[in-house]
């Protein structure tokens, strides 16, 4: 430290330039993902086995907004599940925010395709619960910090009531009251309301009709587009993928035989604004052709095939 200079008064000059780069790779790190030679199998009957997932290595770098895209069965599901630590790979590894996944852990959001309220709980109670759960042992319910904290958790509730186009007046409604959609919207920003730096969401839209489903798409857009969280999203629909994602990973098998499991077809990246039917026409089309060859098995095993946009994502 310099003489006569307290810590409060150091210049961002005279930080050592080893703590500057611990604190960046400190926030890289609890957002980031590592998938690492992975591969999943389940016996069939006394002797045989199903390959479901085969030597997958991913990176997911922080802030990415990556889409897992594939046909029913490919192993997308199941993939997001070792993410979230509810299933274990056969071989492999995989670490999620700089840990490696053994069980399910709370600091991941999670959005399932089914609504994931308590039905005997508010909406507000609902959007609470998490935060306050977790410092419930640490704070304890009747000591005046813990009623603090509460009255803070319960307006950021209300903040992402409104945030997610609701009304304050549905707070104190119960799921049931609600729309499909209302109950999503609820359900996203309760995974929100953790302020999780990761996010997994598994066909968090498909049952929702087309237009909830788009005005979804759009708000999650515009979510992630504000605070920037590293996010795995499953999907089956091609569409929903070039719109959401900053980069697409697409797993397919060679071959049908269950002693081949899916591998990684396509890894591309995406322009970070996203691409529609709307904004891009044909260059959409074309891409959606494009990615679906992979995802039907006309195309295998291409992790490393060029992307068919140019740099600027301005052309195929």
């Amino acid at each position: 430290m310099v003489p006569g200079m307290s810590t409060r008064e150091m210049t961002i000059d005279q930080i050592p330039h080893a703590a500057i780069v611990a604190d960046q790779t400190s926030v890289a790190t609890a957002s980031s993902i590592s998938i690492a030679d992975v591969s999943v199998a389940y016996p069939v009957g006394r002797k045989g086995r199903r390959v479901v997932l085969e030597n997958i290595s991913l990176d997911i770098e922080p802030g990415e907004f990556v889409v897992l895209l594939g046909e029913t069965g490919c192993g997308k599901s199941t993939l997001l599940r070792m993410l979230l630590g509810q299933e274990r790979p056969t071989s492999g590894e995989i670490s999620v925010a700089g840990s490696r996944v053994e069980r399910v852990d709370a600091r991941s959001g999670y959005v399932p395709q089914k609504y994931s309220l308590f039905p005997d709980r508010t909406v507000l109670e609902n959007l609470a619960m998490g935060p306050e759960t977790s410092k419930y042992h640490i704070l304890g319910r009747c000591k005046p910090s813990f009623r603090a904290f509460r009255r803070q958790v319960r307006e950021e509730a209300l903040r992402q009531l409104t945030h997610m186009g609701l009304q304050a007046s549905d707070a104190s409604k119960y799921p049931h009251q609600l729309s499909g959609g209302m109950q999503q919207r609820v359900a996203i920003a309760q995974a929100l309301m953790m302020k999780s730096r990761v996010l997994f969401m598994d066909e968090a839209f498909s049952a929702l009709d087309p237009a909830t489903r788009a005005s979804l798409q759009r708000l999650l857009r515009t979510v992630w587009s504000e605070t920037r969280p590293t996010v795995v999203f499953v999907t089956h629909n091609t569409a929903e993928a070039l719109f959401l994602g900053t980069r697409i990973i697409v797993l397919a098998r060679a071959r049908r035989e269950d002693t081949c499991g899916s591998r990684i077809a396509l890894d591309m990246k995406l322009p970070a604004s996203g691409m529609s039917l709307a904004r891009n026409g044909q260059q959409f089309l074309d891409l959606v052709e494009h990615v679906e060859s992979f995802s039907r098995g006309d195309r295998q095993h291409s992790a490393d095939a060029p992307n068919p946009l140019s740099e600027d994502g301005d052309t195929l």
